[in-house]
């Protein structure tokens, strides 16, 4: 079922767990996803990088939707990282139901200006607004950008943020970092910094860069407020590393239906960790997705 961000992350905040978000930008991992969150009775996020967006097109979103509503649990589109408020309509009339807009690297008034003009639009549709505020770093095999050095989310900064904006969810910098660490970096997650910020702000926090971090902390940052764990890297990297050992295994083969299944099975074995480890597993019937369904349908009507 089909339903926005400020829906999802509000009964996950309350019972201390993440709904994993996670990117897509083909069918294969679209399918991934929701059949693992079907299996597992999880709560998912889809989320579109414009990057993602630009490469399957406008159109794609209309089977993502399409998909989202006859799922058996909840189901969140959700545009990952625009920076500009076209970008944030694009999505609004692509039918999306919750939008990040991301001023990270502005300065900070430059940053509430910019949030706050995207919830003036989305919410005047009904859609949930994730914001950023400090930057997350970019390491290797991400294309979704990030900042060469991390600059962490104070938490008096956030509080000021979030009662200026009015933003439903806000990404902080902690100390994680989009792609995958190199060997010689090893991530430090400040869960000391997070817990202030928690004190401090009473919306949903999201944890950008969920991917090859310690399950530990991963696992910790629940406690204090993060509703919402981005993942791509990882999963990403399950997918194609099996379909590359199976293009190896079968050179002379080139039918999706013979070279993908293996690599959707990785996937799902994958996905299914992650959604055991951020606890939203087994949480699906915590919405009520009848009572949302019929409350949907009254308003329809």
């Amino acid at each position: 079922m089909l339903i926005n961000m400020k829906e999802m992350l509000s009964v996950a905040y309350k019972n201390k767990f993440a709904v994993g978000s996670y990117n897509v930008s083909n069918n294969e991992l679209l399918r991934a996803i929701i059949e693992t969150a079907e299996e597992k009775q999880s709560p998912a996020i889809i989320q579109i990088h414009p990057n993602e967006l630009d490469l399957v097109g406008d159109d794609f979103t209309a089977y993502v939707r399409e998909a989202a509503h006859h799922a058996s649990v909840p189901i969140v589109i959700h545009q990952d990282h625009c920076d500009t408020i076209d970008g944030t309509i694009r999505a609004l009339r692509n039918g999306y139901t919750s939008v990040m807009i991301d001023g990270s690297h502005l300065p900070f008034e430059e940053n509430i200006a910019l949030t706050q003009k995207a919830v003036s639009v989305a919410h005047a549709v009904g859609v949930s607004v994730e914001a950023e505020l400090g930057t997350i770093g970019n390491n290797e095999g991400s294309s979704e950008g990030g900042a060469d050095h991390i600059l962490y989310t104070e938490p008096e900064q956030a509080r000021e943020f979030v009662e200026r904006t009015g933003c439903d969810t806000l990404a902080v910098a902690i100390g994680t970092s989009h792609g995958f660490y190199p060997k010689h970096l090893q991530p430090k997650i400040q869960l000391d910094r997070l817990e202030k910020i928690y004190k401090l702000v009473d919306i949903p926090l999201v944890l950008h860069g969920g991917s090859d971090n310690p399950d530990e902390d991963i696992r910790n940052s629940t406690k204090y407020g993060v509703a919402k764990i981005n993942l791509s890297s990882d999963m990403k990297r399950a997918f194609f590393d099996q379909l590359r050992t199976t293009l190896e295994e079968k050179p002379n083969d080139f039918e999706p239906d013979i070279l993908f299944p293996e690599a959707n099975k990785a996937a799902k074995s994958l996905l299914g960790r992650k959604m055991d480890l951020f606890g939203s597993s087994g949480k699906s019937p915590l919405y009520h997705i009848g009572e949302l369904r019929e409350k949907k349908m009254a308003v329809v009507d």
